[in-house]
């Protein structure tokens, strides 16, 4: 049964689950589930992407008829087990949500064919092989997540966001499982900038996530507009809000819109990263980008994975919520 834990800022309780589906859908193989979901939360501290100990990858999504509570697990090595609970209307618009999130569909054979050509990236593509590169439920969460992870650490801007889900967010139980529904666009419109400052966020990032949101919710920005253009054009688009820069436009392209084709240049933890699995080798990143292309996003989620991996987060459970 999906409940409410009674936060304070959360809605009325919600009512039991009016209906539970269950699901199997196909992916393309290679698929791994446990590195798919590694690569979308960061680290265990995710309390809206959460991975239980025995595997399974649980979120909590906005329907239009109430929260639903998607479960998925690795059925095979080329199809997934989902089960769905909430309104009955919203598990076909759930089941497709889920599909992005996990990046099901994507055929990654280029990026694995290149990589293996490169001694340095091989044996990491070897080890990550079957991620998919994951991509967030609605491009507000994309919003606030590359929002926040400017020029901050992991640990630092993970911190952060945790606490702005625990200030603003829904949270909810089902079958034993803590979650929490990530925070609405409005929540965060409504919420005074004291109440944003004490989760860590910098006055810039609040006006930068303001803007962002008074974007989507009044429809000046959406996902179509972005969509409907080349990813150099939907940067542009994107750097008009005010607190978007380029390499913010690029996770929001990559984590957001799914797109590939992109590669956030500029970024200090990618050098510190490349280091991490090239060792003395000395890499060529322009060449290396162009050798990848059109995949190269790809390379952004294995340096990511590279890091965790080091750090002992790659498939860890996630930590309870506060």
């Amino acid at each position: 049964m999906l409940q409410s834990r009674g936060h304070a800022g959360a809605p009325p309780s919600q009512q039991p689950i009016s209906s539970r589906s269950k699901h199997t859908i196909s992916v393309v193989a290679p698929y791994r589930l446990d590195l798919t979901v590694s690569a979308l939360r960061r680290l265990s501290t995710n309390i809206v992407d959460v991975l239980t100990s025995d595997g399974r990858y649980v979120r909590a999504l906005a329907g239009s008829h109430g929260p639903v509570i998607a479960r998925a697990t690795q059925a095979g090595p080329e199809k997934l087990s989902v089960t769905i609970e909430g309104d009955a209307r919203d598990h076909a618009p759930t089941l497709e949500l889920v599909r992005r999130i996990l990046g099901v569909d994507r055929d990654l054979t280029h990026f694995r064919r290149a990589a293996a050509r490169m001694p340095w990236l091989r044996l990491l593509a070897r080890r990550m092989r079957g991620v998919k590169p994951p991509r967030y439920p609605t491009l507000w969460e994309a919003f606030v997540n590359a929002i926040v992870f400017q020029q901050v650490s992991l640990q630092a801007a993970s911190t952060i966001v945790r606490r702005l889900i625990v200030a603003l967010g829904t949270p909810l139980e089902s079958e034993g499982t803590p979650i929490f529904l990530f925070p609405s666009a409005e929540s965060v419109l409504r919420t005074e900038d004291r109440v944003l400052r004490a989760s860590g966020l910098s006055a810039a990032k609040i006006a930068a996530l303001r803007l962002a949101g008074e974007a989507l919710t009044r429809g000046t920005l959406t996902e179509g507009m972005l969509e409907e253009r080349a990813s150099p054009e939907a940067a542009v688009l994107l750097r008009q809000i005010k607190g978007i820069g380029p390499w913010t436009a690029t996770v929001i392209l990559l984590r957001g819109l799914g797109r590939l084709d992109v590669f956030p240049m500029n970024d200090t933890s990618i050098a510190r990263n490349l280091a991490l699995i090239s060792g003395d080798v000395q890499v060529d990143v322009a060449r290396t980008l162009a050798a990848l292309s059109p995949q190269q996003g790809m390379l952004y989620f294995h340096l990511l994975l590279a890091r965790l991996e080091a750090r002992g987060e790659v498939g860890r459970a996630s930590s309870p919520s506060p």
